[in-house]
């Protein structure tokens, strides 16, 4: 069967129409090419180009075909990010909406400070990367062209890891961030702790320098401080904490919600995890930073007790999902940052929405979420000033943005 691909769909696939059949979807396509194969369901199986895009190029990893880390590889930069700003324009229409897009920004090669990888031990060692696409294979990578050439340096000692506390029968899930003591190391899926395994896994950690490992939930063995630098500030996170993927994206992100806050003596940080937002804007003006995580809201503020001439901070523990601040508690603010998970923030949303706050700076990895949050500030007398995508997840169907909304 040959088809055309008219689009890509949210997850990367291309998707030609049909008359008979509804949609059918490609993956590894662009739109405008002509592909055969067969097609079996609602895909196309064994896809070979006929025509190629102008805007294919040859993936730059010499993993790409077998790695699933990795959807959009084949497309040029100029249309990832052209395709990415579409897709948030499209979901802010279907919400009646509009905006100005400020240019996008996209992290460089090799950034990934964060990663979750899948191992396991075989006869012959250690087999460890990604997934293969919509397989439970593992694909080894270790020229992937996403990671930081930290983490990747830490794959002997993260196969060692898997060789002492892993079987054949089990996958090991390993999530990586680099810290200024080392990387910072999460196990889950491993081998019951007993006294030799604790031993074996605290001699790794000290043989290929490792700040933590976290083992199933326990901390295993610290052998330094996994610190990061936010701001001017020292933050020590909670194992598996969340953080933004590179520090370019985070930069980009911190620069975008600096421009749509503006001067302000004293804002609303909601969703703060560790002080992403609120410790750099610590150095400028007051914040109080709102938190679910009792970990995480711990750790910021031991940073922020820990670091001089900042301005006042203050935290709050509070499940912002079930108890959003009401508009009275944000009167004291002349702006607020928001920077929810995937499934946005309806119900505080709702509530900024009802609140005078000036200026609100609104952070999302979701644009549908987005746009539905989006749709109800502006309901309410919001204005959308403009939005700016953060290509953050480069190669992925992964969008993050920044917005400004005003009174």
């Amino acid at each position: 069967m040959i088809v055309t691909i008219d689009r890509l769909g949210h997850l990367g696939h291309g998707i030609a129409r049909s008359l008979d059949s509804g949609p059918i979807y490609v993956p590894g396509t662009l739109p405008g090419e002509v592909v055969e194969g067969t097609l079996q369901g609602d895909r196309l199986l064994d896809p070979k180009i006929v025509t190629p895009s102008v805007n294919r190029v040859k993936p730059p990893c010499r993993h790409a075909r077998a790695c699933g880390g990795c959807q959009l590889q084949h497309a040029s930069d100029p249309f990832v990010a052209g395709w990415k700003q579409e897709v948030v324009e499209t979901a802010l229409a279907r919400q009646g909406l509009t905006a100005e897009f400020l240019p996008l920004v996209t992290s460089p090669v090799r950034s990934r400070r964060r990663a979750t990888l899948s191992a396991r031990r075989t006869k012959g060692g250690v087999l460890m990367g990604f997934h293969a696409r919509a397989s439970d294979t593992i694909a080894e990578i270790p020229d992937c062209q996403l990671l930081h050439p930290g983490i990747l340096a830490a794959f002997p000692g993260l196969q060692a890891l898997v060789m002492a506390g892993g079987s054949r029968t089990t996958e090991l899930s390993l999530q990586v961030t680099l810290t200024r003591g080392g990387p910072d190391v999460v196990v889950t899926g491993g081998k019951p702790l007993d006294a030799d395994l604790r031993l074996d896994l605290a001699r790794l950690v000290e043989t290929h320098g490792f700040s933590r490992l976290t083992w199933d939930g326990e901390t295993v063995a610290l052998r330094d401080r996994p610190a990061l630098t936010m701001g001017t500030a020292t933050v020590v996170p909670p194992a598996g904490a969340f953080l933004q993927a590179t520090a370019e994206g985070e930069a980009a992100l911190l620069a975008a919600v600096r421009k749509a806050l503006g001067p302000q003596k004293r804002i609303v940080d909601l969703f703060s995890g560790v002080g992403t937002f609120t410790l750099p804007l610590a150095q400028e003006m007051e914040v109080h930073a709102v938190e679910g995580d009792a970990a995480m809201t711990k750790a910021l503020d031991l940073a922020a007790r820990n670091t001089p001439n900042l301005h006042r901070i203050s935290t709050e523990t509070r499940d912002l999902f079930r108890r959003p601040l009401e508009p009275d508690e944000l009167k004291p603010f002349s702006g607020a940052v928001i920077d929810p998970p995937r499934a946005g923030a309806e119900a505080q949303t709702d509530r900024l929405a009802q609140s005078m706050v000036p200026v609100i700076a609104a952070v999302s990895c979701n644009p549908v979420t987005f746009a539905r949050d989006a749709r109800a500030l502006t309901a309410a007398g919001y204005r959308l000033d403009w939005v700016q995508v953060i290509d953050q997840f480069r190669w992925s169907t992964h969008i993050e943005l920044v917005a400004r909304f005003s009174r």
